[in-house]
This record gives structure tokens, C-alpha cells and sequence, in this order.
């Protein structure tokens, strides 16, 4: 029978130990943890750290939103404050009496120059 001659290669460091994560990858030794494979035992706690940052991403994300609606309301809300506030003053303009005498003059009418007297009825 003849021997297997099938062997597994080393495998060549390709990382010339210049860049950012050469250096990063010689500090964690990642080697070492992955010599027998993957080590599967870790992986619920790996996926639960993952899921805890995809929370965190997007209660990120929500909370922007949130913020950016309220700003928007709050915009509106003073756009409509000043609305309100000159479509207020117009109006005590329109009802003051020389305002309202001036524009019922154009119907014929006229001011009353007599004071108004009360109407007295007597039961029977």
C-alpha cells in the first residue's frame, strides 16, 4: 500500500507586517485561535454580541429620525404660532368700531349718533 501523499501546505503570510492590520493581526495571534477550526463553542456568544450591535445601530438610527421629526414639528409649530399671531391682529383690526363703520358705509348704513335706550314691558 502506498502512503499518502496529500499533505496540507503551511500557509504563506501574505501580511508584509507594514499595514494597519498586519500589525493588529500579530497582536491578536488570531492564528493560534483558529489552528483546529473554527471554534464552534463560541459562536452563540459571537452572534449574540452581533444581534446586541445591530440593537445598537439601529436605536441609533431611530433616535435620529426621532430627532429630526421633532425639529421639523417644532418648525412647524412656530411657522403656525406666527400665523395665528398676524391673522389675530388682522382681525382686532377688522372688528374695531371705525373699521366696521367704514365698511358698512359702502351698504348704506351709518353710525347711530343717538346712545341706545332700554325697552321697558310691563306684564299684564
Amino acid at each position: 500500500m502506498s502512503e499518502n501523499s496529500f499533505k496540507i501546505k503551511p500557509a504563506k503570510k501574505t501580511a508584509s507586517g507594514k499595514g494597519m492590520f498586519a500589525s493588529l493581526e500579530k497582536r491578536l495571534k488570531l492564528e493560534y485561535y483558529f489552528e483546529d477550526g473554527f471554534p464552534v463553542k463560541y459562536l452563540p456568544k459571537v452572534l449574540f454580541v452581533i444581534g446586541l450591535g445591530l440593537i445598537y445601530i439601529s436605536n441609533t438610527h431611530y433616535a435620529e429620525k426621532t430627532v429630526r421629526k421633532i425639529s421639523a414639528m417644532q418648525a412647524e409649530v412656530e411657522d403656525l404660532r406666527a400665523d395665528y399671531t398676524t391673522l389675530k391682529a388682522d382681525l382686532m383690526f377688522a372688528s374695531k368700531q371705525s373699521e366696521v363703520a367704514r365698511k358698512v358705509s359702502e351698504m348704506g348704513l351709518k353710525e347711530s349718533l343717538k346712545p341706545p335706550y332700554k325697552v321697558v314691558v310691563e306684564d299684564k
